[in-house]
């Protein structure tokens, strides 16, 4: 699944010795840590405890329409789901994950919001867009059988209105911060309400903790670290040759940039869909400033019908009886060989699957992997110190 192009220089090899004995220590402590429930990353165990039963969300799968409120982590994750298995899914959904009347009006003119399910996520249960939102809608009323919310159960604003109005509750892990949640009641209560199989998402999780798989994992893992501590690369780009892989690709921006941007480190994550951005930013790509690494993902499983069109003159024949998936394939093949002669880093991410397993694979693929980063640089990938004081200034204008 997984091609790299990455290289150490050699005044990096002692860091790269180093850095793997640093990391099968690690990889103990991930595999302990997978197995604590009181752990982020128990996310990853298959034996995960869930603070829901499947029976008690049965009632809820009659809404044809779903409404998810959230920011961050509490949202990024499902609409990445949703993006990636969106053939699959028959259902409705809209996402308020930022504040925007606009989106708030649509709904309101478009649905009889008594019929639309609302799942109000915030792990703080303070969250003030999450708030401002629930409330510019109207929803939270006594009783309302149309409402999910999951929250801490502390003493927050969105944990007291679910006491205060009856409204089906499920418990937020403390331990299990939101940028890590995808794989807890987060991201699995909306993907059962998508109609999505859970377990396949789920099935999967250690694959790159194993064999061959923990060898591609070590050596991405320590070149990535030494390209971050060298803090020449500043620029992390995801190269998508995959539209259902858009959102997914913004719930990794967040991952990484509140993971390990801290101690002055970091990459900055920047999502590039291809081939439109080849019109537009391939040139200050290739030519500009070498400070960037790139992620390609790319698909390739069951290609597209082929375009059948003889109109061409001779010197354009090329199109003719190509798949759209085959020109996409042609033109990041030719963008490998532009990467390799101007000695630019890259992987490649070949995806040859669109399912729940596969998805399941890449979030968990990621996690392990910025967590690992953030080990190795003696960075701490679970807090977001920044963040927290924004929110805490905030509240007191």
């Amino acid at each position: 699944m997984i091609n790299t192009n990455f290289s150490l220089k050699k005044n990096k090899k002692k860091f790269q010795r180093k850095s793997v004995e640093n990391f099968n220590k690690l990889i103990t402590n991930i595999n302990k840590d997978i197995s604590n429930s009181s752990k982020t990353l128990n996310i990853l165990n298959r034996k995960f405890k869930f603070n829901f039963k499947i029976k008690d969300l049965k009632r809820f799968k009659k809404f044809k329409i779903v409404a998810l409120i959230g920011m961050g982590g509490s949202i990024l994750g499902a609409a990445a789901i949703y993006d990636f298995l969106k053939s699959k899914i028959k259902k409705k959904l809209y996402f308020f994950d930022n504040l925007d009347q606009d989106s708030i009006r649509e709904i309101k003119q478009n649905e009889n919001l008594s019929k639309v399910l609302f799942l109000i996520i915030s792990k703080s249960g303070n969250t003030i867009e999450t708030l401002s939102n629930a409330f510019s809608l109207g929803v939270i009323k006594k009783n309302s059988k149309n409402i999910i919310v999951i929250a801490e159960r502390k003493n927050n604003l969105l944990f007291s209105l679910t006491k205060k109005h009856n409204l089906f509750y499920i418990e937020h892990k403390k331990h299990v911060g939101g940028r890590y949640s995808v794989l807890s009641e987060t991201g699995v209560v909306p993907a059962y309400l998508m109609g999505l199989n859970i377990e396949k998402l789920r099935s999967n999780l250690q694959k790159f903790l194993r064999g061959k798989n923990k060898i591609i994992l070590r050596n991405n893992v320590i070149k990535l670290a030494s390209f971050m501590r060298s803090k020449k690369f500043n620029n992390l780009i995801f190269l998508n040759y995959i539209p259902q892989l858009e959102k997914f690709l913004y719930w990794c921006q967040q991952l990484i940039a509140e993971s390990l941007g801290k101690n002055k480190f970091g990459f900055l994550p920047i999502v590039s869909n291809v081939p439109k951005d080849h019109h537009s930013l391939l040139q200050l790509y290739l030519d500009g400033p070498k400070d960037k690494l790139f992620n390609i993902f790319s698909y390739e499983g069951k290609l597209t019908k082929k375009v059948k069109i003889n109109m061409f003159r001779k010197e354009e024949n090329f199109l003719n009886k190509i798949s759209l998936s085959e020109i996409k394939i042609a033109q990041k093949n030719a963008l490998i060989k532009v990467l390799k002669k101007k000695n630019i880093p890259f992987r490649e991410f070949k995806i040859k699957k669109i399912d729940e397993t596969i998805l399941g694979e890449l979030f968990s693929y990621f996690i392990v992997e910025t967590v690992l980063i953030g080990k190795l640089l003696e960075i701490n990938p679970f807090n977001q110190p920044a963040v927290e004081e924004v929110k805490i200034l905030t509240k007191k204008l």
